[in-house]
């Protein structure tokens, strides 16, 4: 009798034991499964909606759990409509999502049965069924949630992993952007096979590239972001709003740009080919005259006070980048080019074009030639400063402005450019299209040039051997062909390289001394400026010794006395009588001494001014410079003396025209004056006095040896 109230004791004790430890399970359970939400949606804690199910956007019904209606293939887990535009992984498979949620359920689900192992408790029917129901609410809200959240993870970790690497994200950035738009690039252009064997592009032959026109570009690519661009980032973005160019960057040190007055036309259309032309304006026509009179006075701080009035004169920046050039001052010299430049191009038409090859600018208008003096200078001073890939692609967007004329010939320099650029395709590419109408082969520099890019074409790897061999042919063909016709390379160019030809070259008359004196003074012209600039690339060991076996080659032709001999010398009698004026100005441009000496005396007689040197003699001037005021013909010859000292002395005023031989006559002793006045004022510039010398010892006290 008494057991019977201990039973039931126990009972009742286990009973009540057991709905405890159901009720706190279910607790735990829901705890655990708001907190894996809460995680997974990245809210905190207070932020739960009140209503999930009045919010849900789709088909099924307000009074329906999450996740319990209907769910296709390509909406799954998809709560909000306009989530299905930025979803990236919203496609994938959705059966590696589910695997992966299910195996984090698992892992929760293990320690929650490990707690209740160690308990010992039993679980219910009732209570494994709520669980189920719970497990299968977060199996659903969890796939909803890992697409939308898997691309930040990613993101995070990604960023982590570079910062962890010692590199900055931007950076980072940069370089992959470069290499996406080398990807871009390599896919979109096509390439088509030549006769020669070597793989060439579609595109337009004198296609500018934007990003080759930076040459932070070229630089990055060699030496990497961060050394290059260094701290400036975070300077650039404290920096006001400036307006974005191709050409230069506009730097803080520059003053702030304002309209200057300059501005572009389009003339006319023609055969799909845009004609511009730039103008001035009513001020800077002002700013032009004051400019002229300050370049006469021969003073440059003139130029200097007119700057700081107009900062964004360019013919005064040019003018002034050649004073500074002169007085070894690079850095600023490329400072106010680059200046130049920027102005010019803030005034482009918004139809002109620096990539598309198809608009010219006539350099018979004076307006028109300072942007092409900028350009040139700017392509000099990169190529100084060793990016030739960038100095090519300006070097191409100078000759797509006039590719029928040339005004600056920049076909003298463009092989250099491409050899030294690597370029080699693009040099090989330009001969094969352009030889029939334009007969670059009659040019040293091409001549040389081009064999000697199928050369280093021909010691590529990535070449099939057939394409190897008919590169090597090529070359030792065009190589044999430049040496009889313009046989007074050879021994220039050796000499410096530094290499001492055989006695076999030494004594023969083809290319001796003979052959140095009896060229035209304009093809000695030419050779001159081809040897001074590309003899550093003919120093190799192995283009040497290929240079060598090519020259026994072609003496043993002479000796046998091929036609071809006597042809290509009846060609350099013929041609090369007088150089034209575009490649004087090339000469002029290039500053090489060995080519500045063969000028002809035509040339070097007439002054030669920094902004505009050798102007056309057909130029098309749309305003002119109003005259001076004259003064009376009849003041003494002791005023007359006096007044001719000055640098603006002309005698316009005194030229009479009553005949026409009275005022040739005048117009002569114009220039005759003028000749002598410029000798004068260099002679009175160049006077210096030097000071006695001191006698450091007065007392006289000196000591003998």
């Amino acid at each position: 009798m008494r057991a019977g109230p201990l039973c039931r004791s126990a009972a009742e004790s286990r009973s009540s034991a057991a709905a405890q430890a159901q009720r706190r399970g279910g607790a735990e359970a829901g705890s655990m499964s708001r907190r894996a939400l809460r995680r997974l949606r990245g809210e905190q804690r207070g932020q739960e909606p009140l209503e999930p199910g009045g919010l849900r956007l789709g088909p099924e019904g307000a009074g329906e759990e999450p996740g319990r209606g209907r769910r296709g293939p390509e909406r799954a887990g998809v709560s909000n409509l306009y989530e299905l535009i930025t979803n990236e992984e919203l496609e994938d498979d959705l059966g590696s999502k589910e695997e992966r949620a299910e195996s984090r359920l698992n892992e929760q689900d293990g320690t929650g049965n490990n707690e209740e192992a160690e308990t010992g408790e039993p679980e219910n029917d009732g209570q494994r069924a709520g669980e189920d129901t719970q497990q299968q609410d977060q199996t659903v809200t969890k796939l909803q949630l890992v697409s939308t959240n898997k691309p930040r993870k990613k993101k995070k970790k990604r960023k982590n992993k570079r910062t962890a690497a010692g590199e900055t994200p931007e950076d980072d950035d940069l370089e992959d952007i470069d290499s996406i738009l080398e990807k871009m690039e390599d896919s979109s252009g096509l390439s088509y096979e030549t006769k020669s064997g070597v793989i060439a592009d579609s595109r337009p032959l004198l296609y500018v590239e934007h990003r080759n026109l930076n040459p932070e570009t070229e630089l990055k690519r060699y030496f990497g972001a961060r050394a290059v661009l260094g701290d400036q980032r975070p300077r650039q973005r404290q920096r006001p709003y400036v307006r974005s160019t191709w050409l230069t960057a506009p730097k803080n040190t520059w003053p702030r740009y304002s309209k200057t007055g300059i501005a572009m036309r389009l003339l006319e259309t023609r055969r799909g080919v845009q004609h511009f032309t730039f103008e001035h304006h009513r001020e800077y026509q002002q700013v032009q005259f004051r400019f002229l009179d300050a370049v006469e006075s021969l003073d440059p701080n003139n130029i200097v006070l007119l700057l700081q009035m107009n900062p964004y004169h360019v013919d005064s920046l040019l003018q002034l980048s050649e004073v500074c050039r002169m007085q070894e001052d690079q850095e600023m010299a490329r400072d106010l080019v680059e200046r130049a430049l920027y102005s010019l191009e803030c005034a482009f038409h918004p139809v002109f074009s620096l990539t598309s090859g198809t608009c010219r600018l006539d350099y018979r208008r004076p307006e028109n030639r300072a942007f092409y003096l900028s350009l040139f200078k700017h392509m000099i001073f990169l190529e100084k400063r060793g990016c030739p890939r960038t100095a090519l692609e300006f070097c191409k967007l100078i000759l797509s402005l006039d590719p029928e004329n040339d005004p600056l010939c920049v076909l003298l320099l463009i092989d250099l450019l491409s050899l030294r650029a690597r370029e080699y395709s693009f040099l090989t590419r330009m001969f094969q299209e352009w030889e029939g109408h334009r007969n670059l082969s009659q040019l040293p520099n091409f001549a040389f040039s081009v064999p000697l890019a199928y050369f280093l074409l021909s010691q590529q790897e990535e070449l099939s051997e057939v394409e190897l061999s008919q590169a090597r042919e090529r070359a030792a063909h065009l190589l044999q062909h430049a040496l009889i016709m313009f046989p007074s390379v050879l021994m220039p160019l050796l000499d410096h390289c530094s290499v001492q030809p055989d006695s076999r070259v030494t004594s023969h008359s083809f290319f001796g001394l003979q052959a140095q004196i009896s060229q035209p003074p304009a093809l000695n012209q030419l050779v001159s400026l081809y040897v001074g600039r590309t003899h550093s690339l003919w120093k190799d060991p192995a283009i040497m010794a290929w240079l060598e076996t090519n020259v026994h080659e072609v003496l043993r032709r002479v000796d046998t006395s091929e036609p071809v001999v006597e042809e290509f010398a009846q060609k350099r009698k013929v041609r090369y009588q007088s150089a034209p004026r575009n490649i004087s100005r090339h000469v002029i441009l290039s500053e090489l001494k060995e080519a500045t000496a063969a000028l002809p005396l035509e040339v070097t007689s007439q002054p030669v001014i920094g902004f505009d040197p050798l102007p056309p003699l057909d130029s098309i001037t749309s305003y002119t410079r109003p005259e001076r005021t004259t003064h009376p013909s009849n003041e003494s010859t002791l005023s007359l003396f006096f007044r001719s000292l000055l640098p603006n002395f002309t005698l316009q005023g005194e030229v009479r025209q009553d005949g026409d031989e009275e005022a040739g006559a005048g117009q002569d002793l114009n220039q005759g004056v003028n000749r002598l006045m410029a000798a004068m004022r260099d002679m009175l510039a160049n006077i210096q006095f030097q000071e006695p010398p001191r006698d450091e010892n007065p007392d006289g006290d000196a000591d003998w040896d």
